[in-house]
């Protein structure tokens, strides 16, 4: 007999694929059962960081790895000299090896593996290594003990994410304004002040695991459990996390568990000398697109290794949550490429990997077992039903889906005139989200901001921002790219989700791209940095965005919007009019080009202007002591490319417009 999942009540639609949702239960009952007892927690299970890598013991060191297809294995390094011959390890069952170590191995020692497979001895690097450090000269990399003599001191004790989540996505290597790589401690020094002072809830902070190549932004990662020795160590990352908690602020993850590097020196791709000890065999373990390979996620070994890995960054260094990377990618066999996800069957035909859902599942449970407020965000753009409800009720876990159908969208928006916006589509992409599951929205991140393509304020204002953001200047174009500008964050961040995310700099309309060092640029730093000296000067007109994201973010905050349903009041495509309420507050979008609009009121006594995005102080023509003269007999004046919050004086009940 089928049963029926909550999952099948909350979004009907799915009643024709029952069994397929019974059949993802059942094998993620089948396999968690595998792994733990049914009354044993699963993070219980996930403890391969306490077994494997290097730790300390009474009398030396014990240091474990799991390399089946091994022959011999070796630790060298400079506390022995790199001598191979000298600290052999034993094999023990299970694919399993271990060494004891008498005396101690000095914090900080280089270390590396001489690994015999298949009759040919290899360089590895230890897979549970804290910390990796690359050599200026060769480039190459060697793992380092560190277990510091003094523990690192937490002052963050009952911490708790805040709430409406506000999102600050940053990358530490390029938010200073040198043509160099910043670090976790100037981060903590130059960075988060601003992001406190802004509003936001939140940072997501990309690259934190080891990565060889510094252009990848993080997302081909070769050492899981290290902290990317480019920004600083693992106390430095440590002493930013409770830096970020004391300012009230969340730190969220980039965790990339959808693919890893090819490279086999370090990584591990090919540890034992095998492509499948983590990773699926030949061609089935290539990602067709960037060049890595794929986890053989069915395997417990790998479960075990990547389960691990979530409770090692939520526990070692205090996470509050993750955003998953690459979620479409681990879904499907065919990875999401080319594929519109336009009807049901496609997420539960045959080329959905049920193998990668059940270990998002387990993934998820692992992350609430050992913080039950655990953040967990998916990238995934193709909608998968149930990604973001419970697994009892069917899901797969996630508290939130990133909202990536609106920042396409809005791409596609600012190719066209503005008479030719659309102003229902935009609506459609804005409130549409599966039933019950929650969605960061956001108009652009890293990705829009990446060379090749364009941010919002340069699609808006393209070379004029070279000779018109001094505020002296006067220059249509400008004038239109800072109210659209505004007027895109205001809706998004009001209706566009249940949360809100911002890349680093974007707020203020940092002009030009992301270009991270590269042979075709002449490995240069001039595009992979922040800077802030353009908001900071109060001559240039990048302080009116930046005054208008922090009125935003408080707004919003505030009068708790959020937790407020919206009610459409009307689109019209002929004014370019999008107006709704939010409990006791209207909102008016007009976005048309050249005519102001009169929203009409029945009694104007009862409404006040709250919020304008055309304000002095956002770079707009309108006094804010002077709103009250925006309330004319009839309604309230919204002129164009203007965006006006009123809210309704009478509490006892909606108001009826």
């Amino acid at each position: 007999m089928t049963k029926e999942y909550g999952i099948l009540k909350i979004d009907p639609f799915l009643g024709p694929f029952a069994s397929d949702i019974e059949l993802r239960m059942d094998r993620y009952k089948k396999v968690r059962y595998k792994l733990v007892e049914d009354n044993k927690s699963l993070s219980s299970f996930a403890n391969g960081h306490l077994y494997y890598g290097f730790h300390p013991t009474e009398n030396g060191w014990v240091y474990r790895e799991w390399a089946p297809n091994a022959q011999e294995i070796s630790l060298i390094g400079d506390f022995n000299d790199w001598n191979e011959k000298s600290h052999k390890m034993k094999k023990l069952p299970n694919g399993n090896w271990e060494l004891i170590v008498k005396g101690k191995i000095p914090h900080q020692s280089r270390v590396r593996l001489k690994l015999k497979a298949n009759n040919t001895t290899y360089d590895r690097i230890p897979l549970y290594c804290k910390r990796i450090i690359q050599h200026p000269q060769s480039r190459n990399f060697d793992g380092v003990i560190w277990y510091p003599p003094e523990k690192f001191e937490w002052h963050d004790a009952g911490f708790r994410p805040q709430q409406p989540l506000y999102i600050y996505e940053c990358h530490i290597g390029m938010s200073g304004e040198k043509e160099d790589v910043s670090t976790f401690s100037e981060f903590v020094e130059n960075v988060l002040p601003r992001i406190k002072k802004l509003g936001y809830t939140a940072i997501q902070i990309m690259a934190i695991m080891e990565h060889p190549y510094y252009g990848s932004f993080g997302y081909q990662v070769s050492n899981f459990f290290a902290v990317s020795s480019r920004f600083g160590t693992p106390e430095d990352f440590k002493a930013l996390v409770d830096a970020a908690h004391s300012l009230g602020i969340a730190v969220i993850m980039d965790l990339v568990h959808s693919h890893t590097v090819r490279n086999t020196v370090e990584g591990l791709s090919e540890f034992d000398g095998t492509d499948y000890q983590f990773c699926h065999h030949g061609s089935k373990g290539d990602h067709p697109d960037w060049n890595t390979r794929l986890f053989n996620y069915g395997k417990p070994e790998v479960q075990h290794f990547l389960l691990s890995n979530i409770k090692y960054w939520l526990e070692e260094y205090h996470l509050d949550g993750f955003r998953f990377d690459g979620v479409t990618s681990m879904l499907y066999h065919h990875h999401g490429r080319g594929t519109a996800f336009d009807n049901y069957e496609k997420y539960f035909s045959m080329s959905t990997d049920l193998e990668a859902i059940t270990y998002l599942q387990l993934a998820t449970e692992v992350a609430k077992e050992v913080n039950p407020n655990c953040i967990l965000i998916a990238e995934d753009m193709s909608g998968m039903p149930g990604m973001c409800l419970p697994i009892a009720v069917g899901g797969i876990g996630f508290d939130y889906r990133l909202g990536m159908g609106l920042p396409d969208y809005i791409i596609k928006m600012m190719k066209t005139p503005d008479d030719y916006w659309h102003m229902g589509t935009l609506w459609y992409e804005l409130t549409t989200r599966r039933p019950q599951e929650k969605v960061i929205g956001y108009t652009e991140s890293h990705d829009q901001a990446l060379v090749g393509d364009k941010t919002i304020i340069f699609w808006l204002a393209d070379k004029e921002m070279y000779f018109h953001m001094d505020k002296a200047s006067i220059n249509e174009g400008i004038d239109r790219a800072i109210a659209l500008h505004k007027m895109l964050r205001f809706i998004t961040c009001t209706i566009g989700g249940d949360g809100y995310l911002n890349f680093m700099g974007n707020e203020f309309g940092h002009p030009e791209w992301i270009d991270f060092p590269r042979e075709g640029n002449g490995w240069s730093y001039k595009y992979a940095r922040r800077q802030w000296s353009l908001v900071d000067n109060p001559f240039l007109k990048y302080e009116y965005l930046n005054n208008f994201d922090k009125a935003m973010l408080s707004f919003i905050a505030d009068n708790e919007i959020y937790l407020e349903p919206v009610r459409l009041l009307y689109v019209n495509e002929f004014s370019k009019i999008i107006a709704f309420t939010k409990g006791y507050f209207t909102f008016i979008f007009n976005f048309h080009p050249q005519n102001s609009y009169v929203h009409e009121l029945k009694d104007t006594s009862l409404f006040k202007i709250v919020f304008h995005s055309a304000w002095k102080q956002f770079g707009g023509f309108v006094e804010e002591s002077l709103n009250e003269g925006l309330l004319i007999e009839n309604g309230v004046v919204v002129d164009r490319r203007t965006a006006v919050v009123i809210e309704y004086l009478k509490k006892d009940f909606h108001p009826e417009i």
